[in-house]
This record gives C-alpha cells, structure tokens and sequence, in this order.
C-alpha cells in the first residue's frame, strides 16, 4: 500500500488552519508537534465516531447500516494511512541517522 498526497491530506485537513489565528492573521509557523497532535487527534475522533455509530447499531438505536458500514471504513482508512505516514517518517529518520557526515 503506497500513500498519496490525497490520503495524507485527508489525513491532516487542519493543519492549514491551525495556520491561520482566530482574527484572520497568519502565525509564523505551525509547529511539527502541534501538527502531529491534530493529526493522531483525528484518527482518534474516527475512531470513537465509529466505535459510537458500531454501538448504536447493536443497540438498535439506528438503522443505517450503510453509515456505520461508511463511518468504519473512514476510520479504518485514516488508521492505516497514519500508520504509513509513521513508518514513512520512522524510515527517513534512520536513514538520515545511516548518513556519515
């Protein structure tokens, strides 16, 4: 499975807009952190959405199977592309350590 510059802006939607501060102004610049915290964020909000929408259905307090099917999907996906994303970065990190300087 390769990952796409589609699945990774998917992945993370709000980091532009943690760019942009509430009166319209830009920041200076979005911390590496802060962008990764929004993004394991999301995967964990998919998550529990699915989890929610799973449960409500055995519960039978819903009848769309079509949107819990949907739902667990979307964060099946969001899981395995932070996944990839995190062994993509793990791999540049050993790589860059392998360098000789």
């Amino acid at each position: 499975m390769s990952i796409s510059a589609v699945n990774v802006q998917n992945v993370l939607p709000s980091v532009n807009k943690q760019a942009v501060e509430a009166n319209g102004t830009e920041k200076q610049g979005v911390s590496f952190a802060d962008m990764m915290k929004s993004a394991v964020n999301q995967v964990n909000e998919a998550q529990i959405d699915s989890d929610n929408k799973t449960m409500a259905l055995a519960n039978g307090d819903i009848n769309d199977l079509h949107d819990v099917m949907i739902t667990a999907k979307k964060a099946s996906i969001t899981l395995q592309t932070a996944v990839q994303v995190q062994r993509k970065a793990v791999d540049a990190y050993n790589e860059m350590m392998r360098m000789q300087v």
